[in-house]
């Protein structure tokens, strides 16, 4: 990392206001039908993006039902830990971190019930004194930071040399905030005020910012929608994308 970037590293980047509206839905975070049931529609498209590119980075074998055994996991904004619980069923020790205490709370009840060892952790990730992670994640996450760049640098400053970051995140366009935003939350698929089109990220933006943090990505894929599929991987980015990156 370049002196700025470590200097960004520093900064706070969790919104209060953020944190305190997701904090709110805590309760039914892991009721399908409830607040996050979108989350829970998306998680399984996500979870086949990250397996694959596990494999790849890796070296998995795609038939492991462990293929992250032996190694480390950290989910940054991880809610209350819809995407750690999977990731430490496939053998990582898992490391989760949320804006939102009642997030945290309410992912350690799930995780004790679940039989699952997860280390969580509540507040700003520049401040929980963590190392290096061989694979770091954060799920929808950068669109509801202060400052996008800080955030992937301080995700960069945990990812060990030879590891594998993953992020997904809404793109800025007509159709997102067709969708995303007037759509979704006025049907009530997703709560209101969840989305602020203005900070979404296009793909341009987010690589450029991963390449001032020193990664290169790798992979990416879109994730669309369709009334015969659902949601689904697509190469149509124009609603939300994920990628995978990796040191340069």
């Amino acid at each position: 990392m370049t002196k700025a970037s470590m200097a960004q590293a520093t900064k706070t980047t969790i919104d209060p206001n953020e944190a305190a509206h997701f904090g709110a839905l805590a309760a039914d975070w892991w009721d399908p039908m409830g607040s996050s049931a979108m989350l829970h529609k998306l998680n399984p498209v996500r979870l086949a993006f990250i397996r694959r590119a596990i494999n790849a980075h890796f070296g998995a074998d795609e038939r492991s039902m462990k293929p992250l055994a032996g190694k480390s996991a950290l989910d940054v904004g991880c809610g209350a830990g819809l995407l750690c619980e999977p990731l430490a069923r496939m053998g990582a020790a898992v490391t989760g971190v949320d804006a939102a205490a009642e997030n945290i709370a309410a992912a350690k009840a799930h995780a004790a019930g679940a039989g699952l060892s997860i280390d969580y952790r509540a507040g700003e990730l520049s401040a929980q004194g963590l190392g290096q992670f061989d694979l770091v994640t954060s799920m929808e996450v950068i669109e509801h930071v202060t400052d996008p760049a800080a955030f992937v640098a301080e995700l960069t400053a945990h990812l060990k040399p030879e590891g594998l970051m993953i992020l997904s995140t809404p793109n800025r366009t007509a159709a997102s905030k067709l969708f995303l935003v007037e759509a979704a939350e006025r049907l009530g698929q997703v709560p209101r005020g969840t989305h602020n089109w203005d900070q979404f990220l296009t793909p341009e933006e987010l690589t450029a910012l991963l390449s001032d943090a020193g990664l290169e990505a790798v992979e990416s894929e879109g994730i669309g929608f369709s009334p015969l599929k659902g949601l689904h991987l697509s190469a149509n980015k124009a609603l939300n994308y994920i990628l995978a990156a990796r040191f340069a």
